[in-house]
């Protein structure tokens, strides 16, 4: 059942309906705020997992300057690897993130225009203090996962370098002269894992906002 929800929900949204999804995820009782906070979650997964994939591959580049010529193509084939799973972490990190916005967007603007419901004036104006709460909170899980994911391009990049580099330079040259580059690419990842795990401090807290603090209903 959760993989069909899940598979009926990317389809939905590729071809820009993701009202339609929303709605019907809503008429089996899971509504917006639910999806966010699993979405949020899915993201924190992938960023988990690009975290684990990006200390694999750096440890296999700097392992590169101790391999003997014999097993250059080798090498070659293994760091090749390791560069198209970390491409393919950052990709799915980047969608997650999009995915968190367009529920997130969906979200407040209903609890936007549900506060003309109320007749309760102390209800309105609780929940239009934790509508604007929510969405601060929101802002700063964003502005630290937008970060992270903006520190995974340069370092894809590098990668892709090294590779490309190794792949038209199959001697002992190259490998020497990968070491300069190598030492910079791990500052760069040093500084990714850093804001990966800031991001995921983030949105554990957001997780945990939003599953203390029901929105009251109108």
């Amino acid at each position: 059942m959760r993989f069909s929800l899940l598979f009926l929900g990317s389809a939905l949204l590729f071809t820009g309906c993701s009202s339609v999804y929303y709605g019907a995820m809503e008429k089996v009782g899971i509504p917006k705020r639910k999806i966010l906070v699993d979405r949020v979650g899915e993201a924190r997964e992938a960023q988990q997992e690009a975290k684990a994939q990006f200390s694999s591959a750096l440890a296999e580049f700097l392992a590169v300057t101790k391999v003997p010529a014999s097993e250059l193509q080798a090498t070659y084939e293994n760091l090749d690897r390791e560069f198209k799973r970390s491409e393919t972490r950052a990709t799915e990190v980047r969608d997650r993130i999009a995915a968190i916005d367009n529920v997130a967007q969906a979200l407040f603007q209903e609890w936007s225009d549900e506060l003309a419901l109320y007749k309760s004036p102390a209800l309105r104006s609780q929940s239009e203090r934790q509508l604007a709460t929510t969405r601060n909170r929101y802002a700063a899980l964003m502005r630290t996962m937008e970060q992270a994911s903006a520190r995974m391009t340069p370092v894809v990049d590098a990668f892709r370098d090294q590779v490309l580099f190794l792949k038209h330079n199959l001697n002992a040259q190259a490998i020497s002269a990968l070491g300069g580059s190598t030492r910079e690419l791990q500052q760069d990842i040093a500084r990714l894992i850093a804001d990966m795990e800031k991001s995921i401090r983030e949105a554990d807290a957001f997780i945990a906002s939003m599953q203390s603090a029901p929105t009251p209903a109108p």
